[in-house]
């Protein structure tokens, strides 16, 4: 699954470690990671996991959506240059 994302989607994930080795993954960041970024990390293993055949109800992205929607912190807006 992590193969299949990283080729269809550019995305890479951490394989799990130890004991959950093969059985998970993991998502990280370099650098800035933000509301919107995860979102689109977790729709891209989403995405993934669908295309791979897993049975999933597909709600973890809402999930974060109501999530960020109502506890997400206010990003100040930038100067146009």
């Amino acid at each position: 699954v992590r193969r299949l994302i990283y080729e269809r989607f550019d995305l890479s994930l951490g394989m799990g470690l130890g004991k959950v080795k093969g059985r998970m993954f993991r998502i990280g960041h370099l650098g800035d990671c933000n509301d919107l970024t995860l979102m689109a990390a977790l729709a891209g293993c989403e995405m993934g996991l669908k295309i791979a055949g897993v049975k999933l109800a597909g709600s973890g992205v809402q999930a974060a959506m109501d999530h960020f929607s109502s506890h997400a912190a206010v990003v100040p807006q930038r100067k146009a240059a």
